[in-house]
């Protein structure tokens, strides 16, 4: 066992059996590095990636290949979810220099820590035209014994280039203005050139689920009324809901669709992939009034709740897409989640033929070949055929085929618990808990009338009481990133602070607990005196102490998860809504400023900082639903089958807990119940229209104008 087998991470944890000499990142490896004057080959991953785990297997556990490492190399293993920090620079250095990105990716330094050459995936032998690692390594060995003076020349000069890259965006005043809501409109026109009108998503294969390019455009549908961007939402969501790329027996959504059809999926399943869809569902469920996007909404919670949830509260973080299709076979992808026709057959006899009409499921599988035969004969679940089709042609009363495929799918799913799981990361990560928490306390809040919403609010609730007790330090103020095992670590970056604040505030217009809104605000102030640019606005990703992180980076892009500036501007206008706070609207100006009128031409890129200029123009309502929970729920019904994405929305419980938060919150101390019933008051920018007691009239004073 190598020096890995002391650390938390399970990434880390994986390859702790490697002959190779890994050692975590820190001083001990940076010194020997210097002492030796060596090169540090730096290989950064996570612990459910598939090519990671082909890598590793090819590579790291090769003898010959961990002898030159361990004789040539300082080898360093980062996990990027315990450390994106480090993985930033590295990322920001390989995409800068080869064109593209992604894990396991694989640096060499000098010493200083300075990148020289980069990639992702090697083989361990040339193929597929790509170098062979093992030459690779021969190669990097020679250049640094015989060529040193151009591996430092060439590695100055890289860094110099990202230090620009990092450095200030050079915008002129001119360009330092919010946008006009005509950078909004472009911003759907983006969208609407690269939409596949005929599969949903946008662009070609790969597909991948990215919620924030969703939640921009349902809220410029609900801005405007225009009906093309809530119809590009709606295709696409039901478009991946359909495919393969949901767990059709189980719940949840893989981590994107390699082909453009949504139908084979990479199968790995990501937390933070979970939440943000669970959000973007529950939009459009309000947005059209489809109760098929709820349904799938709640079916990717109970999958959360089931399989990824720690028994103190917390969410873990991944599951992953390799496993063995029996115990002791070596592990392949998807094994957990395909089918064969005659499994299908001998589990659900009499019904099995409905129940390959809807999923598809082909006598000689309809998995697409590769070229390790690992799929041949298996079925990727999807809808292949409607309910109404099934029954037509099965004489079937539709009542019936439904009934049919619950019963299966439960046979199903008790069939598949028996088959070796794919490698569970549990690890509770902050920023990815913080969204998980806004996804439940968003489905308490806007389904409340289904039978799991108390259980919803508990679980979110949970979540935050955990993360609170494990990974909160009141008395220093200090937001730690990562628990595992009993042991948290880690300082936490710009985004688990945004995350979490994102969690805490939906959590609080759930239940109206004013704890959670003290702590969301403390934990906001904490994050503006750590991160804030106060130079041009945003908030950097680390804080910059950390000497061994070389480049201070402040991200714009929203690609798999929102960047941090882009959550903080939503979260600072909920608070600017809620408490009155102009500092908190002027850093939400100045971080959209960054972007000037040019923002709609980069909607691609920053689609969540749009929702926020979305919401910026918008202006917001503050909606004060006041009694007990018996009383407040009519009203509250009300307030959850519209879509109101631009509403501030709060529960008040007469009594203590009335008088606590109106404490924080001044203009709803005069509010109180009407003649003891329910009462809402709908305000704009503090003044309210009159209070009202019933459902129908807070749905006409809520209708559009």
């Amino acid at each position: 066992m190598n020096r890995l087998a002391r650390e938390r991470s399970p990434y880390l944890l994986q390859h702790a059996a490697n002959p190779v000499d890994w050692y975590p990142w820190g001083d001990e490896a940076f010194e020997k590095a210097r002492r030796e004057d060596k090169p540090i080959f730096l290989s950064i991953g996570y612990s459910t990636c598939h090519w990671c785990h082909v890598m590793e297997h090819e590579s790291f556990e090769n003898p010959a290949i961990a002898a030159v490492l361990n004789e040539k190399f300082v080898s360093i293993k980062v996990d990027r979810e315990e450390r994106p920090d480090v993985d930033r620079v590295y990322m920001t250095f390989v995409q800068s220099t080869t064109g593209s990105g992604g894990w396991p990716m694989t640096v060499f330094l000098t010493p200083a820590l300075k990148p020289f050459f980069g990639g992702t995936y090697f083989p361990p032998s040339s193929k597929w035209g790509r170098p062979g690692f093992a030459d690779l390594l021969g190669e990097i060995s020679k250049v640094w014994a015989q060529d040193r003076p151009r591996v430092d020349f060439a590695s100055g000069e890289l860094f110099e280039r990202l230090q620009a890259v990092a450095g200030a965006d050079g915008r002129s005043q001119a360009e330092s203005a919010v946008a006009g809501p005509e950078a909004l409109s472009e911003g759907v026109e983006q969208f609407q050139a690269a939409f596949d009108r005929r599969r949903g998503g946008f662009g070609d294969a790969p597909k991948f689920p990215r919620p924030s390019e969703l939640l921009f455009l349902l809220r410029e549908h609900a801005r405007t009324g225009a009906e093309a961007p809530l119809t590009m939402v709606s295709e696409t969501l039901r478009a991946m809901a359909l495919g393969g790329m949901r767990d059709h027996i189980g719940g949840g959504f893989h981590r994107y669709s390699v082909d453009g059809d949504w139908r084979v999926p990479h199968f790995e399943k990501m937390l933070y992939d979970q939440a943000q869809l669970v959000i973007a569902y529950l939009e459009a469920a309000q947005a059209t009034g489809n109760e098929f996007f709820a349904a799938v909404a709640e079916d990717t919670l109970a999958y959360v709740a089931r399989d990824m949830r720690d028994g103190g509260g917390g969410f873990y973080s991944a599951e992953d897409a390799d496993s063995s299709p029996a115990e002791g076979a070596p592990k392949i992808e998807g094994a957990f989640y395909v089918w064969s026709d005659a499994q299908v057959g001998a589990l659900l006899g009499d019904h099995a033929a409905i129940v390959r009409a809807r999923f598809g499921i082909e006598p000689g599988g309809n998995a697409p070949s590769d070229p390790h035969g690992e799929f041949e004969g298996q079925n990727i679940l999807y809808i292949a055929q409607p309910l109404e089709e099934i029954a037509a042609r099965t004489e079937k009363p539709i009542e019936e085929v439904v009934s049919v495929l619950g019963a299966a799918r439960q046979v199903l799913f008790d069939a598949r618990k028996a088959r070796p799981r794919p490698h569970l990361d549990d690890k509770v990560l902050t920023s990815w808990n913080g969204m998980m928490i806004a996804a439940f306390a968003r489905a308490a809040r806007t389904l409340p009338g289904r039978p799991d919403a108390g259980r919803w609010l508990t679980l979110a609730n949970d979540a935050a009481g955990f993360v609170k007790t494990h990974l909160w330090r009141p008395d220093s103020r200090t937001l730690l990133r990562r628990y595992r095992d009993g042991d948290a670590a880690i300082d936490a970056y710009a985004e688990d602070y945004a995350c979490l604040v994102w969690g805490l505030l939906e959590l609080f217009q759930a239940g109206g607990d004013p704890a959670w809104l003290d702590w969301a605000r403390e934990l906001q102030i904490r994050q503006d005196e750590l991160f804030w640019d106060a130079g041009e606005g945003g908030w950097f990703s680390t804080t910059g102490l950390d000497a061994s992180v070389l480049l201070r980076l402040k991200e714009d892009y929203d690609g798999a998860e929102p960047s941090a500036s882009s959550i903080a501007v939503h979260n600072l206008l909920t608070l600017a809504h809620l408490t009155g706070d102009e500092s908190a609207r002027a850093r939400v100006e100045r971080t959209l400023g960054r972007y000037g009128a040019k923002a709609g031409r980069a909607a691609r890129v920053i689609p969540m900082m749009l929702a926020g200029l979305s919401a910026w123009h918008a202006g917001a309502a503050q909606i004060v639903i006041v009694g007990d929970r018996d009383q407040r729920r009519p009203l509250e019904a009300v307030t959850a089958r519209r879509f109101l994405p631009f509403a501030i929305q709060i529960p008040v419980t007469p009594g203590t807990t009335g008088e606590a938060l109106a404490a924080r919150l001044p203009f709803i101390g005069a509010m109180r119940p009407v003649n003891g019933q329910g009462t809402a008051y709908v305000c704009h920018d503090f003044a309210c229209r009159e209070p009202v007691t019933s459902a129908e009239a807070l749905d006409a004073q809520l209708a559009p104008a």
